[in-house]
This record gives structure tokens, sequence and C-alpha cells, in this order.
């Protein structure tokens, strides 16, 4: 197992770097620049090049990449060109703040999906499955943005129960009751929108499972459903949904862009959103890589997982 988990680790390595070359790439090869941000058309040639000195885009790109992979490897991802603040020190802030938001709708929704796709898969074509399959189909298609306009409407609007934006109210000193009525919302709205395509994954892995020859046999020797599903149907789902589990690992990045926009959450979304407005190029390569980064940990942490829980793959080290 050890040689396995090895052999995947040293696989990301790799990847990992690849990613920060094709956001160096893509960002370098983009119609418009950091330098295009910070000059005018009134500005001299001699100023630009000043500015593109200072920042060090007169050098050749391989150079500029070097600089700025060393300068992520070692915990420093320079500066905003827009508020000229560490980027850093701005991702110190707003990250905390996200995964305050994403953690607990992501657990809670997937809690809940895990529960009511096995509740379906199990009442194949029954009353709880049809019920269960055409909510999980309506999230799917109501937009999160268009439910959190309805929650902000209905909620903080006319009902006036709870703030509209932001994580705490202006002025007043933070508390945990405070945090908690603007945390309502932001959260109902992510869960809503993480739960229901995990519901039809969990549903569709258990009628797999339900398919599979060894619960025919199970039911031959007198087993009931209650024990299939527990003992055995439960045990074989998990691993899909493990997969699933760890490729949520970027959603505690870039999960909640457009939630955070519609909320005025302080986190990541709209920091990032502000980055592309402003053309801020480094904020928006700091976070590409990260989401990315977070891809690949994510199928490790998979890989890993998988390791512990299934015997064949432990053979395999």
């Amino acid at each position: 197992m050890a040689r396995y988990i090895l052999k995947r680790i040293l696989t990301a390595i790799p990847m990992v770097l690849l990613i920060t070359v094709l956001c160096f790439a893509l960002m370098h090869f983009a119609p418009y620049d950091a330098i295009d941000a910070m000059t005018t058309p009134k500005m001299s040639q001699e100023t630009i090049n000043l500015i593109k000195a200072k920042y060090g885009y007169d050098q050749p790109v391989y150079i500029q990449y070097v600089r700025w992979l060393d300068g992520i490897m070692n915990g420093n991802f320079g500066y905003s060109i827009v508020t000229k603040q560490s980027i850093a020190a701005d991702l110190g802030v707003r990250l905390p703040n996200t995964v305050k938001l994403v953690l607990p709708a992501f657990i809670a929704a997937y809690i809940l999906a895990v529960v009511l796709g096995l509740i379906a898969g199990a009442n194949k074509n029954k009353k709880a499955d049809k019920i269960i399959d055409a909510i999980s189909s309506v999230g799917i298609a109501v937009p999160s943005f268009w439910f959190a306009m309805l929650l902000i409407f209905v909620l903080g609007y006319k009902l006036k129960l709870l703030p509209i934006v932001g994580m705490h109210a202006v002025g007043l000193e933070s508390s945990v009751a405070d945090f908690l009525k603007h945390f309502i919302m932001p959260f109902l709205t992510l869960t809503v929108s993480f739960m229901p395509a995990n519901i039809k994954f969990v549903r569709s892995s258990t009628l797999t499972q339900f398919s599979e020859d060894y619960v025919l046999v199970q039911r031959a020797f007198g087993a009931t459903k209650s024990e299939i599903m527990f003992k055995h149907v439960c045990k074989n789902v998990l691993l899909p949904v493990i997969t699933r589990l760890g490729m949520a690992l970027p959603l505690l990045v870039t999960g909640a862009i457009i939630t955070e926009t519609v909320f005025s959450w302080p986190g990541v979304g709209p920091y990032f959103i502000k980055a592309i407005q402003g053309m801020d190029y480094p904020i928006v390569m700091i976070i590409l890589v990260l989401s990315s980064t977070l891809v690949i940990l994510g199928n490790l942490l998979s890989d890993i997982l998988y390791c512990l829980i299934d015997p064949r793959i432990k053979e395999m080290g």
C-alpha cells in the first residue's frame, strides 16, 4: 500500500508543475496583460518601460515563470496590481471565510445526498423514489443564483427575517448569533446547489448494487432488505462516493463564487471576480493554480482512501 501511495504522490508532482505552466501561459498570451491594467494611453514609452522593469515584465518569459514559481513555493504570491496589497495576506483573510461557508454546506449536502440517494435506490419506482428523484431533478435545473435571489426576496425583503448581505452586521460587534443570521441564506443556497447531483449519483450506484448477483444470493439465503442494505450495499456504494468526495476539494476555493458574490460574502469569490474585472492577473493566476492543484490533491486523497477501504488496491502496493 505504501508503494502505491508513494507512486501516486510522485505522479501528482509533475502534474502540479504542468498546471502552473498552463496557468502562466494562458495569462501571458491573454489579449491584455498586467501592464495594460497599470498604464494609460497618455503615458510615455519610457514610463511604461520603467513599470515593466519594476514588475519584471521586461525579462524573458521563462525567467518570469521561474521567478513566479519560486515565489509561490516560498509563500510569496506577489502583489495585487490594482490595490498593491499582498495576495497572500488577502487570501489569508478571505480563504477562511470561504471555508466557513462551503465546508459546512458541502458536508450537510453530502450527508443528505447519501441518505436520500440510498432511500431512493432501495425503493426503485416507488413513491419515495419518485419524490426524491423529482426534487433532485428540479434542484439540478434551478440555477444557484436564482435560488439565492428567491431567498433574498422572501426571507430578507418580504419577511425581513435575515440580513441580505455580508458576513457580519456593519458597525456592530460581531457575535456567533449575528454570524449565523448572515450564514443561513448562503448556506441553504450552497446546500441546495451541491445536493441534487450527488443524490442522483448515490441513487444510481445503489440501483447498480441491488442488481448484482450477490444481492440475489443474500435474498435466497433469507436476508432481509435492511440487512442487505447496511451490511453489503452501503459498503459497495461507498467507493464511487469517495471519488466525488475527493473531487470536491477544489470547492473550498472556488465552490461559492456565485453565491458569495450574490450575498457579498467576503470570501474568495468576490475577490476573484474583481480581479478578473480589473485584469489583476497575479490574483487570477494564483487562484487558478490553487483550485487546479486542489483537483490533483483531491484525486490523490481519493486514491489514498481507496487503499484504506478496498483490500484489492492494497495488494497493488
